[in-house]
Formats: structure tokens, C-alpha cells, sequence
């Protein structure tokens, strides 16, 4: 899962005080090896003191380790890729790479996972460097939270 899903999540439609289902669903999800992150994600949603911050640090394990050699090789290759792409800014090329998207990119591609996020592909000619463009260049499959909770069958009940 990206910052991004986590974060709109909970500014927006699951916010922690009115859909706390959501984050005990994300935790089962963890439990049964159906959802997980990685440390650089929670080094990103960790960099305040909001109530994601704090849920984050008390569910520390869902966040998986990027050094292992497979996510490592993948990394560097996308890296080299993104170095190589000679129509998008240095800026752009910098700041994709020094956030956690190469790194889940690579990740889900060692794991042969689906990333979750909520970032769209943008046309070619775009400055941008986006996940999806980026996973389908190294076919790793994608989606956003609203497939997720379809596809793993999800349902928050009121009683």
C-alpha cells in the first residue's frame, strides 16, 4: 500500500474517529498476509504526530523491509529507468526517487503483488512520474483502496 492510501484514507472517507472498521479491517488484512506496506511508507506517513502517525508506529510490523537482493535488484533497475527518461525534469526524476515509490514499485514487483494506490497514469508526454506508468513499464499490476476492498471481499457493518 502507498503513503497516499493511507493518507486519504484517513483525511477523507475512513477518517479514524467516524470509521475506525476500516483500520481493525486493515489489520486483518495484515494478520492473513492479504495487505502490507513497507518501512518506506512508514517513514513517510510516520513524519508527524496526527492519528495516522500514531496508528502507523503501534502497527509497525505491517511494513515490511526493502533489503532484501530481489527488491534491492528491482529497485536499481527501475531507478536506471526512471535516470534514463530524458523528457521529464531532473526535479521529477529526483523527487520520484527519493520518495517510497520506486522502493513499493520493486517490492511488489519481488513479491509478484499488486501496489495500491490512488495515483492515476498520466500520457507519456507528461512531466510527471507516476506508480502506474512506472509498474506497468515493469508489469506489476495495480489498483486503488475502493478495488482492494472489493476484491478482498470487505464489508463494514453498522450495529
Amino acid at each position: 500500500m502507498d503513503s497516499n492510501t493511507y493518507i486519504q484514507a484517513k483525511n477523507q472517507y475512513y477518517d479514524m474517529k467516524f470509521c475506525p472498521a476500516y483500520w481493525d479491517w486493515l489489520d486483518q488484512q495484515f494478520h492473513v498476509g492479504a495487505v502490507q506496506s513497507i518501512h518506506s511508507v512508514y517513514a513517510e506517513i510516520t513524519d508527524s504526530n496526527d492519528s495516522l502517525s500514531v496508528w502507523a508506529k503501534s502497527h509497525k510490523s505491517h511494513f515490511m523491509s526493502v533489503a532484501d537482493k530481489e527488491t534491492q535488484d528491482k529497485f536499481s533497475e527501475i531507478a536506471d529507468y526512471v535516470v534514463s527518461l530524458k523528457d521529464k525534469p531532473q526535479e521529477e526524476i529526483a523527487h520520484f526517487l527519493s520518495k517510497a515509490d520506486p522502493w513499493i514499485i520493486a517490492k511488489a514487483a519481488a513479491l509478484q503483488a499488486t501496489v495500491v494506490t490512488h495515483e492515476r497514469k498520466v500520457p507519456e508526454n507528461s512531466k510527471k512520474i507516476k506508480i502506474p506508468n512506472i509498474c506497468e513499464k515493469y508489469s506489476v499490476g495495480y489498483i486503488n483502496t475502493y478495488k482492494l476492498l472489493s476484491t478482498l471481499n470487505a464489508k463494514f457493518i453498522l450495529s
